[in-house]
């Protein structure tokens, strides 16, 4: 008898892991599987057969635990950032002017990384950490749980969210084999350290493998397993099929026009969107693009009410708002409580399969759209020098250098760039076509059709 559990620490998760053919497979590969949820147990009603789901109690960080996980991060970042431009991105972001006691610690904690951040040092900090979850009643209760359920193996489908930590440290202490899977493409070569050590880990790719064992040299090859990535399964799944007739009467397109996707990040990243979305607006009003419509996706990570002006300024302008509900509010992290719906994975499907061309600020959406073959520009007008957010930036960190050296996107830094690129991949779709399908292979190493079932199958040989 084979018993798995399956922590799904947020909607992202949800959406790869319970609506791909992942949680079918894994029922069909093991004797029971159990979900750990971080999203209340309610939202898998309708998606659930055989598994059984354990909603975790909610895990609120305390200061002490705080400290010490932010010194590890920052010791990660410092010891990586040589040659490594989104490590210090990332690092010099982490600075903080602030006076309240979290930016009087977080200026103490780079004094301290200063001297101290060796590989040594950051397992140093590590267990420091794990000491200060001992004051934690939802310590107690993730113990009994564990105790309770005797797992073969627990399998964490996100390697970063800080609230994993006592778990994972947990099952690691009481000898449980666990396994990760790396959550996004960015995550190893531009983020901070991970929250937990696992004994195994699930990759997108060879190329994702080989940064796991440059920033993590303690680990063995033989410890991580490519297996591509269920993010983009859906898509070749014919549940989540809608004719383009459907697509097009859904979001009141004209059918003889060609589609532009503007796909937008959150406001965190991808400040920039509104003027970019109103670049490409006003280029179709002035006809320096012809005969097109404009198709703009908001992030489900957020409100989109930042967008309210620009969409009230061009009423041609359709918008599909993504359909993913709040699931809870008070969260520390609320974005995280944000949850899919099939609908809204149906409604995706439909944008990328259907649309003719994709615009984005570097997001993993430009994976998407070439799923589908589609061809993509990055919109990056901003830098260090013209008053707008320095979005030109990224193009140096690891992941979009692939990107920029595959030419699989054209990156447009200003409007004349933008509406060429535009034209040009209307004429011309193909156009880049053989650079699309070379990053392709090198972000995503397997087939997109079968991906469930190869996760569940890797999971069962390493429990």
């Amino acid at each position: 008898m084979k018993k798995l559990g399956v922590v799904i620490t947020d909607g992202v998760g949800f959406r790869n892991f319970i609506l791909s053919d992942f949680l079918l497979e894994a029922e069909k590969t093991f004797d029971e599987v159990v979900i750990f949820s971080c999203l209340p147990a309610e939202i898998y009603a309708d998606h659930i057969i055989k598994s059984r789901i354990i909603e975790l109690p909610v895990f609120i960080e305390k200061f002490p635990t705080w400290f010490f996980r932010k010194a590890k991060e920052v010791a990660h970042l410092k010891v990586h950032k040589n040659n490594n431009f989104g490590m210090v991105d990332n690092y010099t972001t982490n600075k903080t002017a602030a006076k309240n006691p979290r930016g009087i610690a977080t200026r103490f904690i780079f004094k301290l990384t200063a001297l101290f951040y060796s590989e040594k040092c950051i397992q140093g900090y590590s267990k420091l950490q794990q000491f200060t979850f001992k004051n934690y009643n939802v310590t107690k209760a993730y113990k009994k749980l564990l105790h309770e359920e005797q797992l073969d193996l627990l399998f964490f489908t996100h390697q970063r969210p800080p609230f994993i930590a006592p778990l994972a440290y947990l099952a690691q202490k009481m000898k449980l084999k666990t396994a990760s899977f790396i959550f996004s493409w960015d995550n190893l070569a531009s983020k901070g350290r991970m929250a937990a050590e696992f004994d195994s880990f699930l990759v997108w790719s060879d190329l994702m493998k080989r940064e796991l064992l440059h920033f993590y040299s303690s680990l063995k090859g033989s410890a991580i397993e490519v297996v591509g990535t269920p993010q983009f399964e859906p898509y070749v799944l014919e549940r989540y099929h809608v004719t383009k007739q459907d697509f097009l009467s859904k979001f009141e397109l004209e059918p003889l026009k060609k589609t532009i996707c503007f796909s937008c990040g959150d406001s965190s990243t991808s400040k920039n969107d509104e003027l970019y979305i109103e670049t490409i607006a006003t280029a179709i009003l002035e006809k320096k693009i012809p005969h097109v419509n404009l198709l703009v996706r908001t992030s489900p990570a957020e409100d989109p009410i930042r967008f309210a002006l620009v969409a009230q300024k061009f009423p041609f302008v359709k918008w599909n708002f993504p359909k993913w509900s709040l699931s809870r509010k008070g969260h520390q992290e609320e974005w995280s409580q944000r949850v899919p719906t099939v609908e809204d994975v149906k409604d995706l499907r439909g944008l990328l399969n259907y649309s003719d061309l994709n615009i984005n600020m570097l997001s993993t959406m430009s994976l998407d759209f070439m799923q589908f073959g589609k061809p993509v520009i990055n919109t990056v007008f901003g830098n260090s020098q013209n008053g707008l957010y320095d979005d030109q930036r990224f193009l140096k960190y690891a992941h979009l250098i692939n990107v920029v050296n595959t030419k699989a996107t054209k990156i447009a830094k200003n409007e004349e760039e933008l509406v060429t690129f535009i034209n040009d991949y209307l004429q011309n779709p193909i156009l880049d076509e053989a650079n699309r399908e070379e990053l392709l292979e090198m972000q995503v190493s397997k087939p997109l059709k079968g991906t469930g079932k190869r996760i569940a199958e890797t999971l069962l040989q390493w429990s």
